[in-house]
């Protein structure tokens, strides 16, 4: 029964490549790759979406020659979206646990859209490795939704 109570419905809505890049002329084969990435996180208050963008950059000497930005967007439902609000209703809080599994799903989703841009180029070699989300998101998400009114 409390497991029941600590599931959180959610849809993936939308995927979307936010940006996507390859700077041949800064590619040079045999020499280190460094490997830089980052996250953002986005809300829609009115159609009780969540978004996660995950950028990724593959690096030599300084120089990127792998670009990738890719958004996943989930549709959360009123119950879960109605139970990350602090009680004030000043932040939706978003649980580390359960935006990990999120960043997680859009990792996992950036993956797929890298090796679909890079097929049948030299690139389609570079993978993006697994990566610990634990490392990635260590806190609650915290959004500020001061002077958003709910609609009925």
């Amino acid at each position: 029964m409390t497991e029941e109570k600590n599931k959180i419905g959610f849809a993936l809505k939308k995927i979307t490549t936010e940006q996507f890049a390859i700077i041949e002329s800064s590619y040079k084969e045999g020499d280190l790759v460094d490997l830089k990435a980052g996250l953002r996180f986005g809300m829609n208050f009115d159609n009780r979406i969540i978004s996660v963008i995950f950028s990724t950059s593959l690096i030599q000497e300084k120089s990127p020659f792998l670009v990738i930005e890719v958004g996943c967007h989930f549709n959360i439902t009123a119950e879960a979206w109605d139970s990350f609000y602090n009680e004030s209703k000043t932040d939706l809080v978003v649980p580390k646990g359960f935006i990990g599994h999120l960043v997680m799903l859009t990792i996992g989703t950036t993956r797929g859209v890298l090796h679909s841009k890079t097929e049948n180029t030299q690139f389609n070699s570079f993978l993006l490795p697994t990566l610990n989300v634990n490392e990635l998101v260590k806190i609650d998400v915290v959004f500020k939704v001061e002077g958003i009114e709910e609609k009925s």
